[in-house]
């Protein structure tokens, strides 16, 4: 009766709270050098588009890049983007879905032997920048600094194990103490974990206490991953990790666990006062989410122990 009232009395009614709501895809690969996907994928892709997200986020490993023996050559690098666009890039574009992308180690391996996929990686991305108010978009597509609802987004180029170098410390500082994104909810994005997640990959990881430091005391709300194949959400220092599992091959088991994490893509929301919920949404259906409850309650141990959670430690 109350909405009744203001309607005839020419109210208008209370404008629903924006709920910002991203979709993060990682590790999509085949083998080396393949230049076609699982049918999985386009599922993925296809579940992604129908919820209508005003965001997607790779998390890195696009394709099948970084074989040692033989290298592989131009040709095969343009086809396998070729390959990547037709499945996931064109298709979220023609929906209207920007598309923010961080470098997994087999799309542009930082390692030396690897600085023609890192060129290629470039090439592919050149006239693909995406349609959101960039910070800082002179390194795109390796590193990226947008903006979107009130969400600072900030992708790093980490394709490689071990601390970030002081240059890239030093940039994410400066993101972070501008003034003109106080208040804002942070979104820190990039492939290589700070943390274990699977087994077989403990040691891949960034292990590094001064970037740590740098989110905790910056107040980085959600700490996006991929390589590891497993997906776990957990808090650690006031922070919301997640690690996606992987929608190509190779899925790993968590670092306790004997089963290996299910093929899925992660389901972000924040809303208008920054609470965050994260999501693992796996296949065959990519429909309904996986149970929480059914990951390990803590992951780890030392300073990077995670604590089970689907939500930002408000």
């Amino acid at each position: 009766m109350a909405l009744t009232f203001a309607l005839l009395a020419g109210l208008a009614p209370p404008v629903a709270a924006k709920t910002l709501q991203i979709a993060v895809i990682s590790d999509l690969n085949g083998p080396y050098g393949s230049t076609e996907y699982s049918p999985r994928v386009a599922k993925a892709i296809a579940a992604i588009i129908a919820r209508k997200p005003d965001l997607v986020i790779s998390t890195g490993d696009m394709i099948a890049g970084q074989r040692a023996d033989p290298k592989l050559r131009s040709e095969d690098l343009a086809a396998m983007w070729a390959a990547f666009h037709a499945t996931v890039s064109d298709p979220l574009a023609r929906a209207g879905i920007p598309l923010l992308v961080t470098p997994g180690n087999h799309d542009a391996s930082a390692s030396p032997g690897y600085e023609h996929e890192r060129r290629a990686f470039a090439a592919a991305w050149a006239d693909r920048r995406p349609d959101l108010p960039l910070i800082d978009g002179a390194n795109w597509p390796f590193r990226i600094a947008a903006t979107l609802d009130g969400t600072l987004l900030v992708g790093m180029d980490v394709t490689r194990a071990g601390p970030l170098d002081a240059a890239s410390l030093s940039w994410l500082d400066g993101l972070f103490s501008d003034p003109a994104h106080k208040g804002d909810t942070i979104l820190l994005f990039g492939h290589i974990p700070l943390m274990p997640i699977s087994q077989g990959r403990e040691g891949d990881i960034l292990a590094d206490p001064a970037l740590f430091s740098l989110a905790q005391q910056a107040g980085v709300d959600l700490w996006l991953s991929g390589h590891h194949h497993a997906f776990y959400g957990g808090t650690a220092g006031g922070i919301l990790f997640s690690a996606q599992g992987a929608l190509g091959n190779g899925p790993r088991a968590l670092i306790t666990e004997t089963a290996r994490s299910p093929h899925s893509f992660t389901w972000v929301e924040i809303t208008e006062d920054g609470h965050i919920t994260v999501a693992a949404l796996p296949s065959p259906d990519f429909a309904v989410p996986l149970a929480i409850t059914s990951l390990p309650a803590t992951l780890g141990d030392g300073p990077f122990r995670l604590r089970r959670s689907a939500t930002h430690p408000d």
